[in-house]
């Protein structure tokens, strides 16, 4: 890596400590923002996605921060083990992500803290909770329309991103045999190309794609490329090697089919392709107010899932296309919508123009950076590397 680049990055490092320091505080009970000015609120599953970030930070602060997060969380859990959407509002419900996100977090707080019991009864009922969004009874868990964090675009029945985070906070928190029960049923996901969806891929259709469907719930499936769920399959082991590397590869290809068309500005994946468009059968009419084609979750590119994506890059051993995706990173962090900001680390970026929409200092946005970055400097996936691998994390 060039000098100039490792100097940018130094510097975004600190830009993103210094966003996340300052969205800690926040004035719902002392809790964290969501973001720097737009998002006051602490909201769960943003929270819980920035504990990556926040774990291999070091920071106490922040760690502190989080301790009450989850310890917040844990008070306001229903009855029956359910995870609000808002860490302070025990009546706002029916998230199908934070639960899941919950568990995970908790799994990574205890290999951090060493505090192995912590919030183990809170951890139990939600582990019950979780058992019962089976409708099978078996593993796969099912979601109702915009309950995940793509709360503008409808996912139905079993949810790909969802079900990888069940099967890694599953391996997180050692449940092993629950975890090998739903790699086998994960295959319900997997494209055979029986039946090929022209308004998916129009020319550029592949009889046998290489990721895991955007959901499927019994005979009906979207072939639609849902980067951070198959990011979570490849980065918690679900994914093959072999069938990530095909995967990395398809995903650049596309990416390089968009550019050519139009339809991609950056060199960064877009979280959703390809794009739902007004004349396809799964458009919406909402979606012509809130997600159109490259916008928000119908393709716009998200910060904090191309932070996954570079971890993935390292996850698969390809170091310098995540070098590479790490720089692009870094200039798409710069982008803001408020005025004299030298790291904007906006929401999400118009896939077409590669212009910051969101608002500007998402937490999640700099924490998952913040992995990023470590991820490709010690070409390792902290966290990650114990699912795939069943061996002892080292938490320096």
């Amino acid at each position: 890596m060039q000098a100039n680049n490792r100097k940018e990055i130094e510097e975004a490092k600190k830009a993103a400590l210094e966003v996340l320091l300052h969205n800690a505080h926040g004035p719902f009970h002392g809790l964290p923002r969501t973001a720097g000015w737009g998002y006051p609120e602490p909201y769960t599953r943003d929270l819980m996605i920035s504990m990556l970030g926040i774990a291999v930070s070091g920071n106490q602060e922040l760690l502190n921060s989080v301790r009450k997060v989850l310890e917040t969380l844990a008070k306001n859990q229903t009855t029956h083990g359910h995870i609000t959407s808002l860490v302070h509002d025990k009546d706002d419900r029916g998230a199908s992500d934070t639960t899941p996100l919950f568990l995970l977090a908790t799994g990574i707080f205890r290999k951090v803290t060493g505090e192995v019991d912590f919030l183990s009864e809170a951890v139990e009922k939600s582990l019950v909770w979780m058992s019962y969004q089976s409708p099978s009874d078996k593993s796969l868990v099912a979601q109702q329309p915009t309950s995940d964090w793509r709360d503008e675009q409808w996912v139905t029945g079993y949810g790909l991103y969802v079900n990888t985070l069940v099967y890694s906070y599953l391996k997180m928190l050692g449940k092993d045999k629950s975890a090998k029960n739903m790699r086998h049923d994960m295959g319900r996901f997997t494209i055979t190309g029986e039946t090929k969806h022209h308004h998916v891929h129009e020319g550029l259709v592949v009889k046998h794609k290489p990721y895991y469907a955007f959901w499927a719930y019994k005979i009906y499936s979207s072939e639609r490329f849902d980067l951070l769920g198959n990011s979570l399959a490849i980065l918690s082991g679900l994914a093959s090697p072999s069938r990530a590397n095909e995967m990395i590869s398809w995903i650049e290809e596309e990416c390089t089919a968009m550019k050519n068309n139009g339809e991609l500005k950056c060199d960064l994946p877009p979280n959703f392709f390809p794009y739902i468009k007004t004349d396809d059968p799964d458009w919406l009419e909402r979606y012509a107010k809130y997600n159109n084609p490259g916008d928000y979750h119908n393709g716009g590119i998200w910060p904090f899932v191309s932070g996954f994506y570079v971890a993935v890059l390292v996850a698969a051993k390809r170091f310098k296309l995540a070098q590479e995706k790490l720089i692009e990173l870094t200039h798409c962090i710069k982008l803001s919508r408020t005025e004299n900001l030298e790291f904007g680390f906006n929401e999400w970026i118009k896939a077409q123009d590669g212009k910051p929409m969101g608002q500007d200092w998402q937490t999640w946005s700099a924490a998952m950076y913040l992995y990023a970055v470590k991820c490709v400097e010690e070409k390792r996936t902290p966290f990650f590397e114990e699912m795939r691998f069943n061996r002892s994390l080292d938490f320096r």
